[in-house]
This record gives structure tokens, sequence and C-alpha cells, in this order.
């Protein structure tokens, strides 16, 4: 497990992006921002914005910060001191935080929130779940290939956007 804070975001670019249900004003406390997942190659497969305070990049931009994650995550584990190192799980910013979580099959999903954003890693495992029920037992996806935005699993990235941040609310 690697942290490092805080450090000054790199390559954010304008702020603005397209709200989701989950949080319809910019600033929500411990709002969830981005959902990443990468393939067992460190390519992007899918990406989802939630928050309108998400960086808004372009898809080359999101395609890049993927496959940097990814890169980043690997060099970590391979200079970690402790055998077995999983690597990067979260990264500490001034402005966000990044929690990742890899499967056993190589697939790395990885969230950006605000700073102040708590239980990342349980929200990680519901959406690993989700994608476990809604992608990988769909007999039309195939490993490693991009996943059809729209249908059951981004309806149920929003609930659990929504959920997230109704916890987080409670606790304010």
């Amino acid at each position: 497990r690697a942290a490092l804070a805080p450090a000054q975001p790199v390559g954010v670019a304008k702020r603005g992006g397209w709200p989701a249900r989950a949080c319809e004003a910019r600033g929500m406390p411990g709002a969830i921002l981005s959902l990443y997942i990468n393939n067992r190659s460190g390519g992007l497969i899918f990406h989802r914005d939630f928050h309108a305070s998400a960086a808004k990049l372009d898809t080359n931009e999101h395609l890049r910060l993927a496959s940097t994650f990814s890169s980043l995550a690997l060099i970590m584990r391979q200079l970690s001191p402790i055998k077995g190192s999983s690597g990067m799980e979260l990264l500490e910013a001034d402005g966000f935080v990044l929690q990742s979580f890899d499967t056993l099959t190589g697939i790395k999903f990885f969230v950006t929130a605000e700073p102040d954003a708590k239980n990342l890693d349980a929200v990680l495992r519901d959406i690993y779940i989700n994608y476990s029920d809604f992608v990988l037992k769909n007999p039309f996806y195939e490993m490693d290939m991009p996943i059809q935005k729209g249908g059951r699993f981004c309806q149920k990235l929003d609930k659990i956007a929504e959920e997230h941040q109704r916890m987080q609310d409670r606790r304010q």
C-alpha cells in the first residue's frame, strides 16, 4: 500500500464534466468524481464521470490517464521492499483522492473522489460485484474489451454513487 500526500494534481484540465444524478452540485463533500476500469494490459475499458467537478478530459486524455495510473501502480509494486505487495492502492493529493482495487484476473478499478471521501474501498468492492454480475455474466461480453455504456451496469453505478453520497452526507 502506498500513500502519497500532499501533491498537486497533474494534468487536470478544465473543470466541469457531465453530472450524473448522484451529484448535481459542485463541491459535495466526499463525492465520487470518476470511475476507471483498466484491462489486464493497462488499457482503459470503461470510464464514467459522476460529478460536475470531475476533470473535463477528452477521450485521449482519459486513455492516457488510465494507462499512466496502471504503469505507475506496476512501478510501485516493483519498487516495494515488501514481497507480494499489491502496489499502489491509494493516492492522496490536495484536490482529490484516488483509490484502486485489483482483481485476481488483473482488472484494475480505480475511483477519484473529493479529498474527504471515506469508505472508497467498499465502493470499489460494490462496483466489482456489479461488474461481475452485469458485465462478466453477459454472454456477448469479451474479456479485456471495452464495456458498453448504458444498461444495468451503469444504472447500478449510479445507485452506488448515490448511496455513497448519502452516507457521506450523514457523516457531515
